[in-house]
């Protein structure tokens, strides 16, 4: 595989700094790829009864969750093949590959003609463009942590990583828009008909957008000098978990928590609220929009603040709080709009002090020929695995009324991410070329 050239690209960008370049090509870029990512969960309701045979239009819905599900499934995959991609042929490579997979699967989509025209091709179809945007968002976080980090000043690293997961509340809350904007000005029958394919054509050309930036960019000076190593131990598997081991027990530790706080305050929470304490829905989803915004806007505070009193002590105080306070915050949760928001804001501005220094952390844990392969499998596979399985799991637990069980799940992995932030050693502002 040939590197996509870039030595006069990033002169396009007149007037723009190198830093703001980077931060752009990471966060626009993600953002695109979580709004392409999510709109899809948005929209299954419409999509759903044209794509799947049913006669029951809850069994459609149920079949086009099933194929979201493949898109948690492919991540592991997707940090595996994409992280090696980007620790073997540079991190813009494999970024402009990763929104390029993204960008096809919503075209897919956004012209796949229904169940009752094509019949079966059009669950087929469904499910590669699925697998298409899970092994995209699974190689992209990868290979942006590495991108993000590398570019940086060592004494600004928590801050230039930060913006990754802005660019994910970004891409969070314009599908959210998206979606309240057509529902008001499109008839039910008219998103049925034509109404769903419209964010997956903005999604699609949103990634042109996103490959147009990132191949405006340099590579990274730190994938530059790997360039006379041994390409046996890029992106190596056999490395990643013999040298690296320790580091990928700590990144997995580390990210437990966290794969666990997105679903509880954001997808779970508004749900509790309606079942458990009679909020109208559109007060419930009102608030989660409301902290989402929240969510983003301190990212770049935190990441700053990680620049200047490292990144454990972030880390080990949403771990308190969060094995302490959860259970009882939680089922506190009102029907009204502020008893909702301030649940939610409490949880996820705790988990905005993992997600703006994640990028640095990660990054700061692996040497730059494994580094990419080193974030992306360990981590999407304990998104995967946890994060991937938490919706349902709350679904049968509140089906029995055993929500608290829940709960008590979430304290027990929080207690072990606790024990990891305490044992783990600060890597703020460390040599990238250096070891764990």
């Amino acid at each position: 595989m040939s590197d996509i050239p870039s030595s006069t690209a990033a002169q396009q960008y007149r007037g723009v700094t190198p830093a703001i370049r980077t931060r752009l090509a990471g966060c626009i870029g993600h953002a695109i790829e979580w709004f392409d990512f999510s709109i899809y969960a948005n929209f299954a309701i419409f999509f759903g009864p044209q794509l799947f045979p049913s006669t029951d239009q809850r069994s459609a819905l149920l079949a086009a969750f099933g194929i979201y599900a493949i898109g948690f499934v492919m991540r592991p995959a997707g940090g595996w093949i994409l992280g090696a991609v980007a620790d073997r042929h540079g991190r813009r490579t494999a970024l402009a590959i990763s929104v390029t997979l993204m960008a096809l699967g919503s075209l897919l989509l956004a012209v796949l003609p229904p169940y009752a025209a094509i019949g079966v091709a059009a669950p087929v179809v469904a499910t590669i463009a699925r697998l298409l945007q899970g092994l995209s968002v699974g190689g992209e976080f990868a290979a942006a942590c590495s991108f993000l980090a590398e570019t940086a000043p060592p004494h600004r690293r928590g801050f230039h990583g930060s913006f990754l997961f802005f660019g994910t509340g970004i891409g969070l809350i314009a599908a959210s828009a998206i979606a309240w904007v057509l529902n008001r000005v499109l008839t039910h029958e008219q998103m049925l008909h034509f109404g769903w394919r419209i964010p997956f054509l903005i999604g699609a050309f949103g990634g042109l957008f996103g490959y147009w930036l990132r191949t405006r960019v340099e590579e990274t000076e730190a994938f530059r000098r790997t360039a006379s190593r041994s390409t046996e131990r890029k992106g190596s598997i056999r490395v990643l978990f013999t040298q690296y081991a320790k580091s990928t027990w700590t990144l997995i530790g580390t990210s437990i928590l966290g794969a666990f706080a997105f679903y509880l305050f954001i997808v779970y929470v508004p749900v509790y609220a309606i079942h458990r304490s009679g909020a109208e829905p559109a007060t419930a989803y009102a608030a989660s929009t409301f902290s989402l915004i929240v969510f983003t806007a301190v990212q770049p505070l935190f990441g700053w603040l990680s620049d200047r009193i490292g990144r454990r002590p972030q880390l080990i105080v949403m771990a308190a709080a969060y094995t302490v306070f959860v259970y009882p915050v939680v089922l506190s949760v009102g029907n009204s709009f502020w008893s909702i928001a301030l649940v939610e804001i409490f949880g996820i501005v705790l988990y905005a002090l993992y997600t703006a220094i994640a990028p640095a952390l990660m990054a700061e844990l692996f040497g730059a020929e494994i580094r990419s392969l080193g974030i992306g499998l360990p981590f999407n596979l304990v998104v995967a695995i946890l994060g991937g399985t938490t919706p349902y799991l709350m679904t049968w637990l509140q089906g029995r009324q055993l929500e608290y069980l829940f709960l008590i799940y979430v304290c027990i992995g929080s207690a072990v991410s606790l024990v990891t932030y305490i044992l783990m050693k600060e890597t703020r502002g460390i040599d990238l070329d250096s070891e764990y």
